[in-house]
Parts: C-alpha cells; structure tokens; sequence
C-alpha cells in the first residue's frame, strides 16, 4: 500500500497548522486570517485521508 506519502503530506498540514497562524499571521489582529487558513487545511486533510483509504478493501 502507497499510503506513505499521504501520511508525510497529513504531518506536513498538521505543522504548518501550527506554525502559520501562530508564526507567519501572528501580527494578524482579527481571527478570520487563521480561520481562513484552518478551513483550507481541513479540506486538504480530508482530501489526503479519501486518497489515502480509497484502496482499502473488506477482508
């Protein structure tokens, strides 16, 4: 199973979830800059798991 580079692609999203709000949009007063960000990477996220459990199969 190749899910190998999807995982890596997940903790990729999962550090900069944490690193562009609160490093590159910390100068950023209202909250919708992170919101924004946050949302986009959820649908990259769940994205990522339909491509990562498309070939999984009923034993």
């Amino acid at each position: 199973m190749k899910t190998s580079k999807w995982i890596w692609f997940v903790w990729l999203l999962v550090v900069l979830c944490y690193v562009v709000p609160y490093g590159v949009l910390s100068d950023m007063q209202t909250w919708y800059g992170s919101f924004l960000f946050w949302s986009l990477i959820g649908v990259l996220i769940i994205g990522a798991n339909i491509f990562m459990t498309k070939n999984f199969e009923d034993y």
